[in-house]
């Protein structure tokens, strides 16, 4: 038995606890099974917007025509050349960890999968662990639907879409989520032609009016069949076909050289043999934490998508930071207090939000104003051309104070930022409106939207002023 202050599953998000505990002089042992860094790094969100941006840069020369910029000269894309830039950048990142820990005489790395043997003790390959604090940050793994015919294909998911070199001339793509999308557009901005197969809907967890406005777009970019369930595939001659039925029990057919599979992810917590132990797990399989990352045993704590309150990088990043204060620098019981979390989708068109979808106030009860404005209705959205696209503000009709903000168009992520921080600060309207914005930025758009919901407060006050004047 090897003994430890501290042992890490995980080397993703659990990487806010390993280096911190080890410089505090504690005896850390990380644990991954997979190359250091974890989904993000390796297989996630780091090497997909490394694809997704020359993707957009594809797709502005193809439609440079409409700012009267000559683009007939046919350009090609060396696809295998940039999915081996991706892979060296990515794989000299992860190499750098394991250099970073093999230097650090506080931190021992095992590569080799986890397994609980009890409570507090985790056999990795021949070797048995023990230590006081234990962190579970295993994170999630794409999940593969029941399709006839399925397994034993080599059809991809997002890990081996990161990684293959060959650019299919079509492309099925099952699923309608954010990573069905950002892979779908990655591999049709490159030149594939796409089919997406979508069972309900885009972006289910949007907002309404985003979807809308998304499934739009995105169906003039790519062939969409929308509210189809797959019922078999066939592979043979390297062609998949895909049978479904739409809505109506039509049956149709479809035929591709490559495969990708998006339909959502599933936590790891069963490569972990919890069942030797007395943590519990929800009905959906993700580990079950108090309000301070604590899971039923004393001393062992989960984070991240292996939890499931988030499923972002920046959100496990946070879970992480608070952990490591709570539990070593400061020692509190004080529960973790989430800010605004917001989120992105890189695709075209980008999305982003933060904060609850007008539906969820809805379904709240809460009293609330919307302010809208569009791309096209902005200096620089004339400067874009933008035909497409808009900012969506919900503000408490009361206090005034910023609900939610969800944003579709051109560089979405960045424009979200000025509102995340207002939001994290308690802003109201009227804070965004006395800020001074650059003209002719972008983030006007946000400040025309606030505009707009102002408007809309104004408009109601003096009715309800009018009201009163007329009842005295």
């Amino acid at each position: 038995m090897k003994t430890y202050d501290v042992i890490v599953i995980g080397s993703g998000g659990g990487a806010k606890i390993v280096s911190p505990a080890a410089r505090l002089g504690l005896k850390v042992a990380v644990i991954e099974k997979d190359k250091l860094g974890g989904t993000c790094l390796n297989r996630g969100c780091i090497p997909s917007k490394m694809l997704i941006h020359p993707a957009d840069v594809a797709e502005q020369i193809r439609h440079a025509g409409k700012f009267d910029i000559r683009n007939d000269t046919n350009f090609s894309v060396h696809f295998g050349k940039l999915i081996e830039r991706i892979s060296n950048t990515v794989d000299h990142d992860s190499q750098s960890i394991v250099n970073g820990y093999s230097r650090n005489p506080n931190i021992d790395c095992y590569h080799d999968k986890a397994e609980f043997v009890s409570n507090k003790v985790v056999r990795v390959g021949s070797d048995e662990l023990t230590a006081e604090k234990i962190f579970i940050a295993v994170g999630a793994r794409p999940a593969v639907p029941n399709i006839p015919g399925l397994n034993g294909t080599p059809f991809m998911t997002s890990t081996e879409a990161l990684r293959n070199t060959t650019l299919p001339k079509r492309l099925i793509v099952i699923g309608g989520g954010y990573i069905a999308c950002e892979l779908g557009h990655a591999y049709g901005g490159l030149g594939s032609e796409v089919h997406f197969v979508v069972r309900s809907c885009f972006l289910r967890s949007e907002d309404r009016d985003i979807r809308q406005e998304f499934t739009r777009v995105f169906s003039q970019k790519y062939r969409v069949h929308m509210e189809c369930l797959p019922t078999k595939l066939e592979y043979e001659a390297g062609i998949f076909t895909l049978s479904m039925k739409d809505a109506t029990g039509k049956e149709e057919k479809l035929a591709a050289d490559a495969l990708l599979v998006a339909g959502g992810i599933t936590p790891n917590n069963d490569t972990l043999k919890l069942e030797n132990t007395d943590i519990q797990l929800t009905p959906g399989g993700f580990i079950k934490v108090n309000d301070r990352l604590c899971t039923s045993v004393e001393g062992i704590y989960a984070m991240g998508d292996c939890v499931g309150n988030f499923f972002f990088r920046h959100s496990v990043n946070f879970e992480g930071e608070y952990l490591f204060r709570s539990v070593f620098e400061q020692k509190s019981n004080e529960p973790i207090r989430y800010p605004p979390v917001p989120h992105a989708i890189f695709t075209s068109p980008q999305v982003a939000g933060v904060g609850p979808t007008e539906q969820q106030l809805i379904d709240e009860g809460i009293d609330y104003v919307v302010g809208v404005n569009t791309y096209e209705k902005s200096a620089m959205g004339m400067a874009l051309l933008s035909d497409h696209g808009f900012c969506k503000l919900l503000i408490h009709r009361k206090s005034r104070r910023i609900l939610g903000c969800h944003i579709i168009g051109e560089q979405a992520s960045n424009l979200i930022h000025m509102v995340i921080a207002l939001m994290t600060k308690d802003g109201t309207l009227d804070d965004m409106l006395n800020m001074i914005y650059i003209h002719p930025a972008l983030a006007e758009i946000v400040r025309n939207a606030a505009r707009k919901a102002k408007a809309v407060l104004d408009e109601q006050n003096q009715s309800v002023s009018n009201t009163v004047k007329s009842t005295v």
